[in-house]
């Protein structure tokens, strides 16, 4: 496979990432100063900085796509951070509510949702990212047949990605977030859901497919075979293929990273196909408990990779950097709950998801199981805030600021694809 091309970084981070966060850390900070003083709390022990990285000599073969910004990585954040005039003016701290009574020439927000608008992404961007990964698909890995092509498009995975990724400096940054995305999507379809899904057998189709991730060393009288067994089927190919690109650009414990949090995925695909089995609606923290797992988790974790910088691994393990990423994976997980509600209940079946869940077991209605689940999310929401200002106000390192930076941009733009991809969602009457 030959080594992706890097066209030259931008000068600048798009207007988007330079205005994100400074409303949604400065509310957050003085929530949880609130929440302290209240509890009598002790606060909790600062992360220490990091030593300086030796100088590394220029490399002899191909620069890797991690090549790119480190730390902040440009003048233009270091200028963000230090300037002295006030950031723009913030929407008021419920913004999602009052927005989610009007319509948007996109979609509609859901009423009463707690969220933070993003610009329109970049139509450039788009447009490149969403042609590199159709030839991908097509060419690469053969990912689908001719009649799945109109479904394909209508993810639009281009204008998902370069949403969820403000700080990216290039295209080719971008492609490695839209490679994985676009294959963890084949793994749900044709192993778990749409296409053919079953959970009858599906933990050994996770366990041969995690091998694309996580590679077999065995003898060498049967590597051969698993070798082999990477090209058996689609999600196999599109694992094996996105993977190689992203371990070519990330670091090592970036790329152990990723493999950690996919394995967490699949144990939460498991769990799910265990309830179907036998037919089980699980209570509703059980179900909370499974989508901890089986969730975005491994999108948002990989931001430092597709920014061109690493979050230093000793720094990713902290405790309260580990809370804020499980946060920010639940509450986004839980958006797609909410927006895809309309369309799993016109799925063959009964498709578990949080509205379902609350009604069956709490006994209300399936209107007051929705709006509950809507404040279930702003809670959550309101804690992944909190747990990130926190955390950024107790480690001023740059890898950790801007890491954090980088999973709540995820956030807004997971919310604006949801919200505006009218090809996949509608929202229920409730209103």
């Amino acid at each position: 496979m030959p080594a992706p091309e890097l066209p030259p970084p931008q000068p600048r981070l798009p207007e988007a990432a330079s205005r994100f966060g400074a409303h949604v850390l400065a509310e957050a900070a003085s929530r949880a100063r609130d929440i302290g003083a209240a509890a009598g709390g002790l606060p909790r022990p600062p992360v220490p900085s990091p030593p300086p990285p030796p100088a590394a000599a220029p490399p002899a073969g191909p620069v890797r796509v991690l090549g790119g910004p480190t730390g902040l990585g440009t003048a233009s954040l270091r200028t963000l951070l230090r300037r002295d005039t006030p950031p723009p003016p913030a929407a008021p701290a419920e913004s999602g509510a009052q927005a989610g009574t009007q319509a948007d020439a996109q979609g509609k927000v859901i009423p009463g949702l707690y969220y933070h608008p993003i610009p329109e992404p970049d139509p450039v961007r788009v447009e490149e990212v969403s042609r590199r990964i159709k030839a991908w698909a097509l060419d690469e890995v053969s990912l689908y047949p001719e009649d799945w092509e109109e479904e394909f498009d209508g993810f639009s995975v281009g204008r998902y990605m370069v949403g969820c990724h403000p700080d990216a400096p290039t295209i080719d940054h971008l492609m490695l977030a839209t490679r994985l995305m676009v294959a963890e999507n084949a793994v749900d379809d044709c192993y778990c859901e749409d296409h053919g899904g079953s959970p009858d057998g599906l933990g050994e189709r996770l366990l041969l497919a995690h091998t694309a991730l996580d590679s077999l060393h065995t003898t060498a009288e049967y590597r051969p075979q698993w070798a082999k067994s990477l090209h058996a089927d689609a999600p196999r190919r599109a694992y094996r293929s996105a993977m190689e690109y992203f371990v070519g650009a990330a670091g090592p414990s970036q790329a152990d990273r990723l493999r950690h949090d996919m394995a967490r995925l699949h144990m939460g695909y498991l769990a799910e196909a265990a309830w179907a089995q036998m037919d089980h609606v699980p209570e509703v923290w059980e179900y909370l408990a499974m989508r901890q797992f089986n969730n975005f988790r491994p999108c948002p974790t990989i931001t430092d990779t597709v920014g061109g910088y690493e979050l230093p691994a000793d720094l990713h393990a902290q405790p309260a950097m580990q809370e804020v990423i499980a946060l920010a994976g639940n509450a986004t997980t839980i958006v797609n709950d909410l927006y895809s509600y309309t369309k799993e209940l016109d799925a063959t079946g009964r498709h578990l998801n949080l509205p379902v869940v609350i009604s069956e077991r709490e006994g209300v209605s399936d209107r007051d199981a929705y709006l509950k689940s809507v404040e279930i999310h702003n809670e959550l929401m309101h804690d992944f805030e909190t747990a990130a200002a926190s955390l950024a106000a107790e480690s001023p390192v740059p890898s950790v600021q801007r890491f954090l930076r980088g999973v709540a941009a995820w956030v807004d733009g997971n919310h604006h694809w949801h919200q505006s991809n009218t090809y996949r969602y509608s929202l229920p009457d409730f209103w």
